[in-house]
């Protein structure tokens, strides 16, 4: 359940039951078997349930006799481990974020660490995630992910390095890099950023084909990894920087760090070193305070900055969190989703002028699949599963999964792009 930094570690889990023996299935249609495991996210009320009623509909499953044991890990076991032991005792166990390598050793098999680069990539075998660090200095004053997660602790960049050359060898072309908080990189080794270095030491990598950036900050961020962006042509023209908001009132409340002057400097000074890149960003509205005037102030903001990929999201309380202790969520239910449906509107239309852009443009694209009449591919500027995809006519000509080809666009609509091959 939950994001990519989850499937990481569901990966090197599944490589750890393997080595013992067990023959895995990640995400199942039907739940059989000897053993289920669910990885939970505890980041948002909405993922915090569906990763409850995943976890009640394993309880029915090993009730009816379908499967014979049931484990729980993840943020959610992470943080509220006590409360599902009393409400959900049907569990075997439930392990935490870090202790579920211990898993294996209570079933009985001789511990198996993984090395780096041993996971089963549950993705298309083309492209992985690589996290490059676990936790988060920064205490935003909404967010519950410090408080599971812990600090923020790099890992060794020969371990990332020796990592990505053995995906390289199993034909992986393309890395998503993810962190919590990617910029900070480094900072808790030596006391500095080291980010821009480790990307341009995967970028120096024989075989990787494409780099995407996620999860940057915008407080006190590396301009020196722009240098980086625009100077490796496999590293893509793509940032995923997380601003949540603009108004100087709202960024104070939420404890950025970051002011509304200071984010528009930065935007202007990454759009000016790396022309063409796309931008990508995560926004709340509702936060407790938020006033008219702060959501117009975020809505002329997006019409200005014009992100070309952009989410957002209505404000939950979260317990444990600063706001929860100190702030009244006192906007409410129907002025947050009036306010998300209303930003969500204005980007709709920044995207399809943003798409329709590229129409009669030759872009580099990756197929991921194939889907009823249509190859499905991406280009430099899309992530998978959360970005626009270009949709190719299958019947033209027979295209190859994980392969690149230049394509035309031919058309676009909100969201995707349509286009055909050309030699």
């Amino acid at each position: 359940m939950g994001c990519s930094k989850n499937l990481v570690d569901s990966e090197a889990l599944i490589t750890k039951f393997e080595k013992a023996g067990y023959r895995c299935t990640h995400d199942a249609k039907r739940i059989e078997g000897e053993i289920a495991v669910v990885n939970t996210c505890g980041f948002i009320e909405d993922a915090k349930q569906e990763s409850i009623d995943t976890i009640l509909e394993l309880v029915q499953a090993k009730e009816e006799g379908r499967i014979n044991k049931l484990f729980v890990m993840g943020c959610l076991s992470q943080r509220y481990k006590e409360e599902l032991e009393k409400e959900i005792p049907q569990v075997d166990k439930y392990y935490g974020k870090f202790n579920y390598k211990q898993l294996l050793t209570d079933l009985g098999s001789p511990d198996t660490p993984t090395c780096s680069g041993e996971r089963h990539i549950t993705t298309p075998s083309h492209y992985a995630y690589v996290k490059i660090s676990e936790g988060c200095d920064r205490r935003c004053a909404y967010c519950a992910i410090p408080i599971i997660t812990g600090r923020h602790v790099s890992r060794p960049k020969e371990d990332i390095l020796e990592e990505v050359r053995s995906l390289v060898e199993r034909g992986v072309k393309e890395f998503q890099i993810i962190a919590q908080e990617l910029t900070y990189y480094g900072v808790d080794i030596d006391g500095k950023r080291h980010i821009a270095d480790l990307i341009a030491d995967i970028a120096a990598i024989k075989g990787v084909k494409w780099i995407r950036l996620h999860y940057a900050y915008p407080n006190q961020f590396p301009l020196e990894l722009l240098d980086v962006i625009r100077d490796n042509p496999n590293v893509c023209k793509y940032l995923d920087i997380a601003l949540q908001h603009i108004s100087d009132n709202m960024l104070t409340r939420m404890h950025r760090h970051v002011t509304k002057q200071e984010t528009v400097d930065l935007i202007g000074k990454i759009r000016q070193t790396v022309p063409g890149i796309h931008l990508r960003t995560t926004l709340m509205v509702g936060f407790p305070g938020e006033t008219e005037d702060d959501f117009k102030e975020l809505v002329d903001f997006v019409k200005w900055a014009k992100f070309e990929r952009m989410g957002a999201f209505a404000y939950s309380e979260e317990e444990g969190t600063y706001s929860a202790e100190h702030y009244e969520d006192d906007v409410p239910a129907d002025v947050k989703q009036r306010r998300l449906d209303k930003l969500m509107a204005v980007q709709q239309r920044i995207s399809a002028d943003v798409e329709a852009e590229k129409v009669g443009k030759t872009l580099r694209a990756i197929i991921d699949r194939k889907e009823g009449d249509y190859y499905v591919g991406r280009t430099e500027f899309c992530s998978p599963e959360v970005d626009p995809e270009v949709l190719i006519p299958a019947a033209a000509r027979r295209l190859r999964t994980g392969c690149f080809y230049n394509v035309h666009i031919t058309d676009s609509d909100d969201f995707d792009l349509y286009g055909e091959v050309v030699d």
